[in-house]
């Protein structure tokens, strides 16, 4: 097995830092279920301003609030205004890796999203594999 990313949320900006909630870090559930990010659920998160990176459960908040709140001792290593990548993994074989499509946001300085990523992982022969980065249409309706 090993750990590959499974949903990312890329330069999103931390809105506040909250010392003294039990910890955790809350997310506009709009931005978390565009990529698959489940409440509760561990992620990781790599602060760009600072190079901090820690781990730590999703808790919801305001719907379309673009919050990005860190808690608890979270709240430590990012400041409001900082830009973080917020990644969730899954452990898979390698076998599986051609299968997988990693859904990516990326934003805009307001948090509101610049653009939709998939990652796309393609088998080639000799068990070597090729990666691309894809524009997404994971957002937009389903054709009828």
């Amino acid at each position: 097995m090993i750990k590959v990313v499974r949903a990312k949320l890329h330069c999103l900006r931390v809105t506040d830092a909250n010392l003294n909630y039990q910890g955790s870090i809350t997310l506009d559930p709009e931005h978390c279920e565009a990529v698959g990010i489940y409440p509760l659920e561990f992620v990781e998160i790599w602060n760009k301003n600072s190079g901090a990176r820690i781990s730590t459960y999703v808790i919801y908040g305001e719907r379309g609030s673009r919050c990005c709140v860190l808690n608890g001792s979270a709240a430590r290593s990012c400041q409001p205004g900082d830009e973080v990548i917020i990644a969730a993994s899954w452990y898979c074989q390698p076998t599986e890796l051609a299968t997988l499509r990693p859904r990516v946001l990326t934003f805009n300085a307001d948090n509101s999203i610049d653009r939709s990523l998939t990652y796309g992982v393609t088998a080639l022969d000799g068990g070597r594999f090729d990666f691309a980065i894809r524009e997404g249409a994971f957002l937009e309706p389903e054709p009828a």
